[in-house]
């Protein structure tokens, strides 16, 4: 089973892929943690999301495709996988499909946007959520 979750930061995609990843003994792939990952662990595709991430800019597409091309290469995910919101680009998405991998099933999490912002504020005091929000939130 290869399903895609998409939707708004805050809208529920990894506490629900984290669900399904239980039930169903799939991967729950999130491109943020992946990010995280291979910058702590120092992986060429890590240094090169820090130096983007260290200048205040976006990680561009071609880095996350690559984290998420390796991820999916791997042993656990012949089975099935959640990509927890991948792709979020039009590129994105043509690699994904590039890559061969067809998905079975795509959620759409539509939340309020006063919900997702009443989340976010509730997110302030997660130390590895902070920084990734807007800064008028932050407030």
């Amino acid at each position: 089973m290869k399903l895609m979750f998409l939707g708004a930061p805050g809208a529920g995609k990894g506490t629900q892929a984290e669900v399904v990843s239980e039930r169903y003994q799939i991967p729950a792939i999130s491109t943020g943690a992946l990010l995280r990952e291979a910058m702590a662990n120092g992986t060429e595709l890590g240094k090169k999301a820090n130096s983007y991430i260290d200048g205040g800019a976006l990680v561009p597409d071609e880095v996350v495709i690559g984290i998420i091309k390796e991820r999916l290469a791997e042993d656990d995910c012949q089975n099935g996988f959640i990509l927890d919101g991948f792709p979020r680009t039009v590129p994105q998405a043509e690699a994904l499909d590039n890559m061969g991998v067809e998905i079975n099933c795509v959620v759409s999490l539509e939340v309020a946007d006063e919900k997702i912002v009443e989340r976010m504020k509730k997110y302030k005091t997660r130390t590895e959520l902070w920084n990734d929000l807007p800064t008028e939130l932050g407030e």
